[in-house]
């Protein structure tokens, strides 16, 4: 017997790791096909990458962002073919590329030209503009916008992602992110670096955008066959010319993922099937969901992971 209704959600950066896919790349042939596609058109060694690394290499935003973006492909490849199915799609940051081809907004082919792009410009600008980000905990994202009010930087640091009631990922310039995290840790927070080569969804990649803009401009936007909800605005969107503006401005825009979550929960979403390596928003969303509400989330990045999926409900449509 199948969930009353299913979301879908995959992850985005920072989810890598070697060797991820590797089980649904050797046993599955539609998986395989998929990365063999991903390869030709992104002209980079992502099977290698995924399986071999070095993460040092896979870690690099113009190889990370197609390396990623197929290995959630695929294991949404092998979801389908075992009859999963989903009501809603999202993905965090990155990941959205993943949840518009599931949706039937890109193709295979222009989604895998999209985000090979994307990881090449963003790189770009993070060489042009270094920064970093930092996960601020314990704090509301009023007390951190505070902070940022009182630092004044508004075209050097920003609020990257708002992952949870308190958890806040600032993204900008180094020294003023450190000074931010410092003056939330003041204040009762914890601050955490990341490990990222850019500073993603901040005023930094903004000279990334016109470019971007461009390349999307010879690529074909379909209405979404199963709805979406986007990072930019947290909600759903249909219109394929507004998903092309939202797609656009995503890449220096903030990540409204508990937005996003929390219009899931709304919809009466009871099933969450996490699609990709590793378990981040799984993890999230037990930081999300209220005690009361009853929901269950899964992730699934290995034949292993599908099984207990389909032992636990049975054919999922």
């Amino acid at each position: 017997m199948g969930a009353q209704k299913i979301a879908v959600l995959f992850p985005g950066q920072g989810s890598q790791y070697i060797g991820m896919g590797k089980e649904f790349l050797e046993s599955h042939e539609g998986c395989g096909k998929l990365m063999d596609l991903a390869e030709s058109v992104s002209n980079v060694p992502l099977r290698k990458l995924c399986l071999d690394g070095p993460m040092e290499e896979l870690t690099k935003a113009h190889n990370l962002q197609p390396a990623l973006t197929i290995t959630g492909l695929v294991c949404w490849k092998a979801l389908q073919d075992a009859g999963v199915k989903a009501d809603f799609f999202a993905g965090h940051s990155l990941g959205e590329y993943s949840a518009l081809c599931a949706a039937g907004v890109l193709s295979v082919e222009d989604t895998m030209k999209l985000v090979t792009e994307r990881g090449r410009l963003m790189g770009r600008a993070g060489d042009e503009n270094p920064g970093g980000m930092c996960a601020v905990l314990g704090l509301s994202i009023g007390d951190v916008q505070d902070i940022l009010a009182e630092v004044g930087k508004p075209d050097q640091i920003s609020i990257g992602n708002h992952n949870s009631e308190q958890q806040i990922v600032l993204s900008g310039d180094h020294e003023v992110v450190k000074k931010v995290a410092d003056l939330a840790t003041q204040r009762g927070g914890k601050a955490i670096p990341l490990n990222v080569s850019v500073a993603n969804h901040s005023p930094l990649m903004a000279g990334a955008v016109p470019q971007f803009e461009k390349i999307m401009g010879g690529v074909t936007f379909n209405a979404p066959k199963t709805p979406v909800f986007f990072n930019v605005t947290g909600m759903q969107e249909g219109d394929p010319a507004e998903i092309r503006k939202i797609m656009a401005a995503q890449i220096k825009s903030m990540v409204r993922w508990l937005d996003i979550i929390n219009q899931l929960l709304a919809k009466e979403v009871d099933l969450f099937i996490e699609v990709g390596p590793k378990k981040v928003l799984t993890g999230l969303m037990k930081r999300i969901v209220p005690k009361d509400k009853k929901c269950t989330c899964l992730q699934v990045d290995s034949p292993e992971g599908l099984a207990k999926l389909i032992s636990k409900y049975g054919q999922i449509s």
